[in-house]
């Protein structure tokens, strides 16, 4: 069992310790006490009515001043030193989880109305909360250890059960942005968790989608679970079948890499997932990161996006938990901009061919060892372009 530890920062924020299931470690007050005395939290951020699209948009101006790409030795999420006193205040970790100090939302709770008109504003309740993969500072997550993965994934599981409890929170979101050229602010391997007062609108479209076609199937059926039968009866753009999960390079593919991994029963949430579910997520996970970083020389930046099942009475029967792990890399020296038809008009064009992606992904070669801390924190070539 996977060891689970929690405990306040100064502040009053919420720490939690995972250490891996076959290291367990004790955890003492003396080793998890935040000694830097910092100043009570802020007021949350507000959030607005867009009445032109009915979305909530989040507005969160304190995090101008949040932390950004820190040297090593101020790095917010190593273990605690005597000269870096960090967010973490164990000297070593496996996994920590933390509500975040410059949150886009909360750290109030409460309910966003459900009906809105122009010049509605509303304080950006939810929960913000930061994952952190190893203490070590360097690397990436397709270097982890199995076991590791595994209690990362166990952490993703419990919180997403603790978040979904929250008043007012109605989507959970566990993901991580890998690379500069994705925004990260922490060089640390590291992911986040948001617990939103909304459905987003992503979400609220694939949601409504699946509620159609499950409805239409008079229950007996789910669109993403006849997506991966077809994918896995077509065969020609799967990737990994494995016992209890596949991965594929979906039909419509919208980014130059893009990747479905979808277990092979209706579950809502990672929460639902069984111990032998998470044994081989573990396992395939890892290998899919090490497979996307073995296409080019330097490491592929990416989006890796859990979407679980929103906390809505309609949607969620329908929903299904999968992982859509994208890439704006087109070519080893290139990257796609989402311009003037994807930003402004959300109709994408894709520079690949899913069957060609998925070919690669399959046939490349998983480098036995992990690629060199150095390696991993190398940007794209100069010149890169659009």
């Amino acid at each position: 069992m996977t060891g689970i530890t929690s405990t306040r920062l100064s502040d009053g924020r919420e720490l939690i310790y995972f250490d891996d299931a076959h290291a367990p470690k004790t955890r003492t007050a003396e080793t998890t006490t935040d000694h830097r005395g910092l100043p009570a939290r802020g007021e949350p951020g507000e959030a607005r009515f867009d009445a032109l699209t009915g979305e909530w948009v989040a507005v969160a101006a304190h995090r101008q001043s949040r932390t950004h790409l820190p040297p090593a030795d101020q790095c917010p999420i190593c273990p605690t030193t005597a000269s870096n006193p960090s967010e973490i205040p164990a000297d070593d970790y496996d996994v920590v989880v933390f509500e975040n100090r410059f949150p886009s939302l909360g750290p109030a709770l409460g309910t966003v109305p459900a009906e809105a008109a122009w010049g509605t504003t509303v304080p950006a309740y939810g929960r913000c909360e930061v994952v952190a993969f190893t203490p070590a500072h360097t690397g990436s997550f397709s270097g982890l250890t199995e076991a590791r993965s595994r209690t990362v994934i166990e952490a993703w599981a419990q919180r997403t059960e603790a978040l979904s409890a929250l008043p007012g929170i109605k989507q959970v979101f566990p993901f991580e942005n890998r690379g500069a050229d994705i925004g990260v602010t922490l060089h640390h391997p590291h992911g986040q968790i948001y617990a939103y007062p909304y459905v987003t609108p992503r979400a609220g479209v694939l949601g409504a989608a699946a509620r159609k076609f499950y409805d239409a199937a008079d229950g007996r059926e789910t669109l993403t679970g006849s997506l991966l039968r077809s994918e896995r009866e077509d065969g020609s753009r799967m990737v990994l079948e494995g016992e209890n999960f596949s991965a594929y390079v979906p039909f419509a593919a919208r980014w130059p890499l893009e990747i479905h991994l979808v277990p092979h029963r209706q579950v809502p949430d990672l929460a639902a997932l069984g111990g032998e579910e998470k044994d081989e997520l573990a396992h395939i996970y890892l290998d899919l990161l090490k497979r996307l970083d073995a296409l080019y020389p330097t490491p592929t930046p990416y989006i890796s996006a859990w979407h679980q099942a929103p906390l809505d009475p309609l949607l969620r029967p329908a929903s299904y938990l999968h992982l859509q792990l994208t890439s704006p890399r087109r070519a080893a020296d290139k990257l796609k901009f989402l311009a003037g038809s994807e930003a402004a008009m959300g109709a994408f064009i894709n520079d690949t061919t899913p069957e060609s992606v998925a070919e690669r992904l399959r046939n490349v070669t998983v480098p036995a060892s992990t690629p060199s801390p150095a390696a991993l924190q190398a940007a794209l070539p100069e010149g890169a372009t659009a």
